[in-house]
């Protein structure tokens, strides 16, 4: 999903600054903090897998040997102003249907290190990286023929004789181009969907419990790469999946978990960081696992495919700046036959780390256990002013309801709640948003007004319910504490525990994410955990008391 903790910024365009302002205007005082390192873990060579490939390793460590001294630091003389430069690029509207090509892949070799297809992916891979210097984010694909180049930076000095005496700075014009998409008629229109009758819900008391003991972390591991190159999962190999982020997980009935990735990047990506456009840029994949044994890892058994060896792509995104540059699943989870997914929609990544503009929140459904997907036209968020409330969302069933836990775009905001009953979770009117203590019909209300659960800043929201202790259990990242945390409570709408720090980002730089496998337990906490730096995935196990 390339949700970025430490990430480096990506370009943004005028409509979306001014989205962003709005969303900086709820958040005043809130600034991005990058996490400062603790002290290094001893050095250690790489985990290698059962295959002999070598892995990535999160956490921070001692150098094999010392880092050279650098040398001293010279002033720059040059002043560099960036000028952005328009690229016009025609975006058909509605634009394409979604590619539901879908294949059923054929059984993995019975030596899990043979390569189920060496025609396909049959190539050295790069040695992991040590650092993680500044990455460009994926680009947009505009049309070449209208695309206008950027121009070489232009210096300019100043004319002699006019200040003789003083050595004044050079200025130099550093060009950066701007998509600036221009909506024009084509493409087909989605299938149509019949709207819901609008049914507002009365409104109802809803006190928050009282507060529940804290947790005690005992312990906090890694338990194993789950992606990438070096993963005992292959997924480079089996499913064109090198560099992926996020891995949120739901049950999709007894006995099986889709594990759901943001973007994905195949042949061609080389760590560190998210890749760009032309290596296989994929904005979501899906894979199934029945692995229950978590203690040694997470098997996935297969992906949603389009092709041989190639994760499909299962949400649609128009992969345009400044228009929507990517989708990502935020959540998901299952009813009846059916299965759903929280998603945002993102208008384009901010130059802010942690930040970035969506254009709305919204829901899709699938009847084929996650291999084809269709967006609701009737239950989204719209980003109203950059600062509407559930655009990172995420979405728990529990009793009679769908509880939505949700925040603004970006990893600054505060968690606001609304429910619905499940049998209208399509239907927008017939959710309430909970408001100073009561749940209010959201038909006509202002997600504004929606009372902030617990104090921020949150990003990549996980919830879980879990029956046997009765209590909700909340993980995020916290990214002015460095840290991805715990809370607990009695009730959704709280009250919530205190943060529990779980994982420290001093210990795992570029660390994000956190998203709660459904089979854990109050006492045994499973999540996923990705890295910015080696852009993949890693399972995580918390021992609670």
């Amino acid at each position: 999903m390339r949700f970025r903790p430490l990430g480096p910024p990506a370009r943004i365009g005028i409509p979306a600054a001014l989205a962003l302002s709005g969303a900086l205007a709820v958040c005043a005082g809130l600034l991005p903090v990058t996490p400062a390192r603790g002290a290094p873990h001893p050095w250690a060579p790489p985990p290698v897998n059962s295959c002999g490939e070598t892995g990535f390793d999160p956490l921070l460590r001692e150098p094999l040997e010392p880092a050279p001294e650098p040398a001293p630091a010279q002033p720059d003389p040059t002043i560099r102003i960036t000028v952005p430069v328009p690229s016009f690029v025609p975006v058909p509207v509605p634009g394409p249907r979604p590619d539901n090509t879908r294949i059923d892949p054929a059984p993995l070799p019975a030596n899990p290190c043979d390569n189920p297809c060496p025609d396909i992916r049959d190539s050295p891979k790069p040695a992991p990286a040590t650092s993680a210097p500044e990455i460009t984010a994926p680009e947009a694909n505009p049309d070449e023929s209208t695309a206008t180049a950027a121009p070489p930076p232009a210096t300019t000095t100043t004319p002699p004789g006019i200040f003789p005496n003083i050595e004044l700075p050079k200025i130099e014009l550093e060009p950066r181009t701007e998509t600036v998409p221009i909506p024009v008629p084509g493409g087909d229109p989605p299938e149509p969907q019949p709207g819901p009758a609008v049914n507002p819900q009365p409104w109802e008391p809803g006190p928050a419990a009282a507060p529940i003991p804290l947790p005690q972390v005992e312990s906090v591991d890694l338990v194993r790469q789950l992606t990438g190159h070096g993963s005992e999962n292959r997924t480079d190999m089996r499913w064109s999946v090198d560099g992926t982020d996020l891995g949120l997980i739901y049950e999709t009935g007894p006995g099986q978990v889709a594990v759901v990735f943001g973007d994905t990047f195949g042949k061609g990506w080389e760590p560190p960081g998210a890749g760009t456009g032309d290596q296989d840029w994929r904005s979501n994949t899906l894979a199934y696992s029945t692995d229950r044994n978590l203690a040694d890892g997470l098997t996935l058994d297969s992906f949603v495919q389009d092709s041989r060896c190639h994760a499909a792509e299962i949400l649609d995104s128009r992969k345009i700046e400044n228009f929507e540059v990517t989708t990502i699943p935020t959540s998901g989870f299952t009813l009846g036959g059916r299965q759903y997914l929280s998603y945002m929609s993102i208008n384009a990544w901010s130059r802010l780390p942690g930040a970035w503009v969506t254009n709305r929140g919204g829901l899709a459904w699938s009847d084929d256990n996650g291999r084809t997907w269709t967006k609701s036209l009737w239950a989204q968020w719209d980003n109203f002013l950059g600062a509407a409330r559930f655009q990172v969302s995420a979405m728990v069933p529990q009793g009679d309801y769908i509880y939505m836990f949700g925040t603004p775009n970006g990893r600054y905001g505060t968690i606001g709640l609304g429910r619905v009953r499940a049998e209208e979770v399509l239907n927008k009117s017939a959710y309430q948003y909970w408001i100073g203590g009561t749940w209010v019909s959201a038909n006509g209300a202002s997600e504004l007004l929606v009372s902030p659960l617990v104090s921020g800043p949150v990003g990549e929201l996980s919830i879980r319910y879990d029956a046997a202790s009765r209590r909700w259990q909340m993980v995020y990242l916290d990214v002015t504490a460095h840290r991805i945390v715990l809370r607990t409570a009695a009730e959704p709408q709280g009250a919530w525990s205190d943060p529990v720090p779980l994982i420290d980002t001093d210990d795992y730089p570029t660390a994000y994410g956190g998203f709660i496998h459904p089979w854990s337990t109050s006492t045994d906490l499973y999540l996923t955990m990705s890295a910015w730096n080696s852009y993949n995935v890693y399972l995580m196990h918390v021992a609670l008391k």
